[in-house]
């Protein structure tokens, strides 16, 4: 019986993590061939902002999902500690007792195997086998190789692939810069997103993607035209156009919902509708869709703030909070009169137009016989009273 085991910290597991494994897998042809992440890789520290070793093993697993012949492995979370092969290795010498255990690896690994804790006894009861990562490293890599088999007797194989090359740390900085997703895994990048793991922030075009379903046709080029028009606005005002940006993307993610619908998200979410939402449909869709937003993109508390109070506003608005208002109302496709004069001062005098739009809002409301929201009201009276000072 063959146990492959492809261990590593996997922050975050990649394709060329999966093209390694698949590669040693069709030359081992292994009984078992186990994926098992490091609870605490003891040859290095875990870069910053990265996720537990918990959260490690579910993107693992999720990387791995469609690799039925791979098993993640919990082994070494499950002793924690720092995560030596020598013990996993004995570890799993008592679950296979006569097993012959395959360490698959990098070639980087091989080169710096040495430093390994217990690598002389490794050597003896495993068999390497190497998986090049970069050009140009056969030769040293079958010198090394040789030098093993001299010194140790161990049994190395250098796997015939052409190299792949791509790293974690690379990854985790493609992620910071809203990049990434179309290097990982479409789930695996989900993940990431949703928990904000490594200080990753969204490709916008991938938002975009994410939000499409959500709308109704007749409502993107409504949603593109905020997102331009918060772009701009922050531009003008000194706030971060990223943060704009999404928020702007997905300030109507639950618009098109229906009340029984907008109800179910209230209930998951532990929303308690007031009395103005519970008899306005088109107010609900700020609160939920704040809350999805954060549940499925990780969004910040200024990003959820501004999408919330897109609609009512509130007193004592952010920048961010002022900006989403207004590029919702004034954003291109919008033309209704008025528009043009509350579009100057939105880039002359952010809270004068602040309290035009809530003017405007508000009489159309009383136009309808609606009663409006108290956010509103007490919105333009705190604009008012800051005019006044």
């Amino acid at each position: 019986m063959t146990v492959a085991v492809y261990g590593g910290s996997f922050n975050p597991p990649h394709p060329a993590h999966v093209r390694a494994a698949k590669i040693a897998f069709e030359a081992l042809r292994p009984d078992r061939f186990l994926v098992i992440p490091a609870a605490e890789p003891p040859h290095k520290a875990m870069a910053e902002g990265s996720p537990d070793a918990a959260e490690r093993l579910e993107l693992t697993r999720l990387a791995f999902q469609d690799c039925d012949w791979a098993e993640v492995s919990p082994l070494e979370l499950e002793r924690g500690g720092a995560s030596y092969t020598s013990d996993t290795v004995r570890q799993l010498m008592g679950i296979y007792p006569g097993a012959e255990l395959a360490l698959v690896m990098g070639s980087d690994m091989l080169l710096s195997f040495e430093q390994w804790h217990e690598s002389a006894w490794l050597l003896k009861n495993c068999r390497l086998d190497v998986v090049r990562r970069e050009d140009g490293d056969l030769g040293e890599l079958i010198r090394v190789s040789e030098r093993f088999s001299e010194e140790y007797g161990a049994r190395i194989e250098i796997l015939d692939a052409s190299p792949m090359p791509m790293s974690s740390s690379e990854l985790r900085e493609l992620l910071r810069g809203r990049r990434g997703e179309d290097v990982l895994d479409g789930a695996v990048y989900a993940r990431i997103i949703r928990r904000r793991d490594y200080g990753a922030r969204p490709s916008l075009s991938w938002l975009r993607e994410q939000v499409e379903p959500w709308l109704k046709p007749s409502r993107v080029p409504h949603v593109l035209g905020c997102e331009q028009e918060a772009v701009k606005l922050a531009r003008r005002w000194g706030e971060d156009p990223d943060e704009a940006a999404e928020a702007g993307i997905l300030h109507d993610i639950t618009k098109k919902l229906s009340m029984p619908e907008q109800l179910l998200l209230a209930e998951k979410y532990g929303i308690v509708f007031d009395k103005f939402e519970r008899r306005n449909l088109k107010l609900t869709h700020a609160v939920t869709g704040a809350a999805v937003a954060r549940d499925l993109f990780g969004v910040d508390e200024k990003v959820y703030g501004a999408i919330r109070w897109h609609t009512t506003a509130r007193p004592g608005m952010s920048l961010l909070e002022k900006i989403i208002y207004l590029a919702d109302y004034i954003e291109p496709t919008r033309d209704f009169p008025g528009v043009d004069n509350l579009r100057h001062w939105a880039y002359e005098n952010l809270d004068a137009a602040m309290v035009l739009g809530l003017e405007m809002s508000l009489e159309e409301l009383r136009e309808k016989g609606t009663e409006p929201h108290t956010a509103s009201v007490n919105a333009l009276l705190s604009f008012r009273k800051d005019e006044t000072r």
